[in-house]
């Protein structure tokens, strides 16, 4: 990100009042490889290509926050290679992560993975530091440490439905895989800021804690996810979670999040009951079904009928209900921020 831009995201979490709602996405690997004109692979395997996709993004579309920036990842795989799960890559669709615990007693067996040189990880810093000068160069910056988050994590290693079996069956068992997952994740963010030293903020992407009712939340999430917020000290903590979110709504802001990208299932009045009006919200027209599939004037209109009427614009960028899909046409992104820009903001 860009420091005007940084500031405009630092003024809108402290409550600032904006003459229009920013707009925002979360950018990576699903959507930018297809719209940048190359294979996944391609995408994946070079780093050239990788940047290439960014520039283009950032300069096509310069007064829209793409968050968390220059994303180095591997879609899913890069926390649960660590732990040994073999990841199978393919040319034209994400990756994906086999599971490695066959049981619950597979848990005892678990080892802390080396966070400088176990799975993707150095793969991914190495990516950034090949990068960063021509990053720079262009006047944009390393903001984020990111990380999906530890229910996300166990189910690549064990499967989602036996994962949230067991936290029925066996919950002193999911807490130790949870809590070895957890010191990994954090050990994870801490390198990343040691080795950037312009990330000031957290962003954590845990769609299985949409899976869990309030009181798995408190029980299952909120203390794991506590710990990899206070990793080290920030000026932005993201969660994402596109999944149900009144489960974990009310207690976000307790774990320390300040801002949450959450599902277009919900409005965003709903959240800011939810939260209490701490957090800054960041959403929410429906991803694949308008964003990607629908007309420039259905995506406008979705814009218009979701921000139009709202009382108050503080602590809100506008963008999708979750990451940005595969498909979304520039079209539909010009589409959406020439709307967002006649819509004028409302007193605070």
């Amino acid at each position: 990100m860009k420091e005007i831009q940084w500031k405009k995201l630092l003024e809108t979490i402290n409550g600032t009042k904006c003459e229009t709602i920013p707009p925002g996405f979360i950018i990576d690997s699903p959507w930018l490889p297809g719209w940048f004109g190359i294979s996944t692979i391609d995408y994946f395997s070079n780093d050239e290509l990788w940047f290439e996709a960014n520039k283009r993004a950032v300069e096509t579309f310069p007064d829209v926050m793409f968050l968390p920036g220059f994303w180095s990842e591997y879609g899913m795989c890069t926390e649960p290679s660590a732990f040994g799960a073999k990841c199978s890559f393919k040319k034209n669709d994400l990756p994906h992560a086999e599971k490695i615990i066959s049981s619950v007693g597979d848990i005892d067996s678990l080892t802390l993975p080396k966070t400088e040189t176990d799975g993707l990880a150095s793969f991914v810093l190495n990516r950034i530091r090949l990068n960063r000068k021509k990053i720079e160069s262009l006047g944009h910056s390393i903001r984020f440490a990111c990380a999906r988050g530890p229910l996300n994590i166990a189910s690549f290693l064990m499967g989602t439905t036996e994962f949230l079996i067991a936290l029925r069956t066996d919950p002193d068992k999911a807490h130790k895989l949870l809590g070895i997952i957890t010191e990994y994740t954090e050990n994870w963010l801490r390198l990343q800021k040691q080795e950037f030293d312009t990330i000031d903020g957290i962003l954590i992407l845990d769609d299985i804690v949409g899976f869990c009712g309030e009181p798995d939340f408190q029980e299952f999430a909120s203390r794991y996810l506590k710990r990899l917020f206070s990793s080290f000290d920030c000026s932005v903590r993201f969660f994402h979670n596109d999944a149900d979110a009144k489960g974990c709504s009310p207690h976000l802001a307790e774990v320390g999040v300040n801002m949450f990208n959450f599902s277009f299932l919900h409005s965003i009045q709903e959240l800011r009951q939810w939260t209490g009006g701490e957090i800054t919200l960041f959403g929410n027209i429906p991803p694949r079904d308008v964003l990607a599939s629908g007309t420039p004037e259905q995506v406008a209109e979705s814009v218009k009928s979701n921000f139009s009427g709202l009382e108050n614009t503080s602590r809100i960028i506008a963008s999708a209900g979750g990451g940005m899909p595969d498909g979304v046409s520039t079209e539909n992104i010009r589409s959406f921020t020439d709307a967002l820009g006649d819509i004028s903001s409302l007193p605070s």
